[in-house]
């Protein structure tokens, strides 16, 4: 035995140290026939999911284990290679254009059981996510899709002798609006999963008072009126408004663009618009912003260092030359792009990584579990995240929704670049930058006054109330000049005698980078408005929540149809600047004929 443990070292230091650990770096680039850098190309470790990407001059470095090591190096529209490379010996690759050999995701088909909910034939899947087939009601039902949503159990009234307080999150979020406009305007009516509530209300803004107290960051704004679908109801509205800040005062912002250019991204309305997208947000960047680009297939890599806002042509050709081809490293993309972001943290800055994807994850950590235990403790650094989605038929709704509740930050749809012109542009501020985080609504209801409620909408935000006071407990965020909208249907206690208060709304919320919370009191007085003499604010949000009833075909719609909807909001409209208002009564028009289409076929 001893003569094994002195001969040991010297077998070692003749036959090499076998140590898994040690690593060598290699070094390579990617070009054209043309010998043009190609940015964005897939390098992987032959047989494994580890590798990386070229960035905008077209070079790559890839940790290796041994010294070398066989390479797949792929990119859209050209013929894969493979090769073996070793760490010693700097690799330059020419690609030859002409044929497409990159790997493509391909929408799997499933049969469709006879089951017909609102137009869709809806496949049967497990736990909570629901696949719907996008066909049109005339139309036999096409092969099933995998969009996914969560699954929305829709909030039903709450006696206040059994239970008086009710706690939720805020949701800045707009998806599921220009989604569902997405699915009208193809002529389809949307699956009822698509459509929340308060997505819907909360994709408009309101003319609620603005901000005048400097240590706090929005105004409150409570109101009380006759509800227009049910005459024995009222409505409770409690409104938002966060403090406006000129672009020029917004702190300097540090994003890093975690770009999808899997296969999943190929079509126009994937990565193309998503490419327009993210130009049309550098063209807002002042000197102060830098801006980098991880994008991520196969592997992931950076293919954009951090660059200043000045430097616009720069960040706009590296956009311009990505592709999309490969599986989708999601997860691998997630944990560079925030490694990028420390890397060039800003103290007191907008610290911020905008992941634009359909969801599609399927490499690595991929399972909404993993993904949502991933995020959170990124979280903790500092650096907020915003999702953008893209595509149709693939779309991963319920994934982005998670990843940006958990990442402190906001989840947007983007159909069409006017969209993106609103969330990225018209919106800058309260998309991407926050001025309250962990932001909480409690409505305690006199039970003299409201016999039952029901909350409309925020399903997934609901909170237990002991969690209200409980700083550990994550929330919803808040960004700089947004409305928020929260409406409850209560029935009033005809019997009881008179009072002077219907309910007491509690906020709590903190500062950006705090982690103590401060608390607000608002009472809401018994004065009850009819509906035509209520507020603009309360008209067209009531308008959109019965919009959002009917495509959901909800058992509290009551007497809601198309018509009154289309005539409320018509009426509601008010200043339009835009013509967001005036879109959404023109999709009322729409969604009744599709209806009607649907009723006509069963």
């Amino acid at each position: 035995m001893k003569s094994w443990t002195l001969l040991f070292p010297i077998l070692l230091f003749l036959f090499g140290n076998s140590n898994p650990s040690q690593q060598h770096e290699l070094n390579g680039k990617v070009v054209d026939d043309n010998n043009e850098p190609l940015i964005g190309a897939s390098i992987l470790i032959k047989g494994t999911t580890q590798g990386t990407v070229t960035d905008i001059d077209g070079t790559f470095k890839l940790r290796i284990t041994d010294l070398c090591a066989d390479l797949v190096i792929s990119y859209t529209g050209f013929e894969t290679q493979e090769l073996n490379a070793c760490a010693n010996k700097p690799v330059q690759v020419v690609l030859s254009s002409g044929v497409a050999l990159d790997e493509v995701v391909v929408v799997g088909y499933a049969p469709v059981v006879e089951k017909k909910s609102m137009g869709y034939a809806v496949q049967s899947v497990p736990a909570a996510t629901r696949m719907h087939s996008i066909s049109s009601p005339r139309r036999p039902a096409e092969p099933v899709n995998t969009e996914g949503y969560a699954e929305i159990n829709e909030n039903g009234f709450v006696p206040t002798s059994k239970e008086n307080t009710s706690t939720f999150a805020i949701d800045v979020d707009a998806a599921s609006y220009s989604n569902v406009r997405r699915f009208l305007n193809e002529g389809q009516l949307p699956p009822a999963d698509a459509v929340r509530s308060e997505e819907m209300i909360n994709y408009f803004q309101y003319n609620y008072p603005p901000a005048t107290n400097p240590d706090q960051p929005f105004q409150v704004s409570t109101e009380l009126a006759a509800c227009p679908w049910n005459d024995k109801s009222q409505l409770l509205l409690v409104g938002m408004r966060a403090q406006q800040m000129a672009r020029e005062d917004l702190p300097p912002a540090n994003f890093v663009f975690l770009l999808d250019v899997s296969g999943s991204m190929q079509g126009p309305d994937r990565l193309p618009l998503l490419v327009e997208s993210m130009k049309l947000l550098t063209d807002n960047l002042r000197p102060e912003d830098r801006v980098a680009i991880v994008v991520y297939a196969g592997a992931s890599g950076l293919v954009l260092e951090s660059t200043s806002g000045t430097e616009k042509t720069k960040i706009k050709d590296a956009l311009s030359r990505l592709r999309a081809g490969g599986s989708t490293a999601g997860a691998a993309g997630i944990r560079q792009a925030y490694d990028v972001a420390r890397a060039n943290f800003v103290e007191g800055g907008n610290n911020r990584v905008i992941l634009a994807t359909d969801g599609d994850f399927n490499v690595g950590v991929s399972d909404n579990g993993g993904l949502e235990d991933l995020i959170t403790r990124e979280r903790e650094s500092g650096i907020f995240l915003s999702i953008l989605g893209f595509g149709r038929g693939n779309l991963q709704d319920e994934k982005m929704q998670i990843l940006a509740d958990k990442g402190n930050g906001n989840h947007a749809y983007i159909d069409q670049l006017s969209e993106a012109r609103k969330v990225l542009v018209s919106e800058f501020g309260g998309t991407l930058f926050t001025v309250a985080k962990d932001v909480k609504i409690q409505v305690e209801f006199n039970p003299e006054y409201v016999a039952s409620y029901r909350l409309i909408g925020y399903e997934n935000r609901l909170m237990d109330n002991e969690d209200f006071r409980n700083d550990a407990k994550d929330a919803g965020e808040l960004g700089a000049g947004h409305t928020i909208t929260a409406l409850y249907e209560i029935v009033p206690n005809y019997t009881a005698s008179a009072t002077d208060a219907c309910s007491i709304v509690r906020l709590r919320y903190k500062q950006p980078d705090g982690d103590t919370a401060r608390e607000l009191s608002y009472n809401v007085p018994v004065q009850v408005n009819s509906f035509g003499q209520s507020s603009l604010n309360l008209r067209w949000a009531a308008a959109v929540a019965e919009f959002s009833m009917l495509l959901r075909d909800s058992e509290h719609k009551a007497n809601a149809t198309y018509e009154h909807c289309e005539n409320i909001a018509r009426q509601a409209t008010g200043r339009d600047p835009s013509g967001y208002r005036q879109e959404m009564v023109r999709l009322i028009g729409k969604a009744q004929n599709l209806a009607t289409a649907v009723a006509a076929d069963k």
